[in-house]
């Protein structure tokens, strides 16, 4: 048992928005990227939705989160929220 075991591979992370709280501790979000243009080399906005496992439930629609790949936790999540980035903006409701 001398051998040692090899290290686990760095996980892919990634920055999105959350654009939609799905369900229980699950969390919907947009990453946003760009890309050249295969002939005209302009960049174009490109965006994925990702589901995202978020174990506090602390998560609000805006707000930009950091999350990491895992192993497949349900039929389409394969991320985990790692940090809340920023906090969105609250709306302040109408004041009578």
């Amino acid at each position: 048992m001398a051998e040692q075991a090899q290290a686990r591979k760095t996980r892919r992370t990634l920055v999105g928005v959350v654009t939609s709280r799905s369900g229980d501790k699950s969390v919907k979000l947009t990453y946003s990227y760009k890309v050249p243009h295969p002939s005209y080399r302009k960049e174009i906005n490109r965006k994925t939705v990702i589901h995202a496992h978020d174990e506090k439930n602390e998560c609000s629609v805006g707000d930009r989160v950091e999350v990491m790949e895992t192993r497949p936790l349900s039929k389409n999540k394969r991320f985990r929220v790692v940090r809340i980035v920023e906090k969105a903006p609250e709306v302040l409701g109408s004041v009578e």
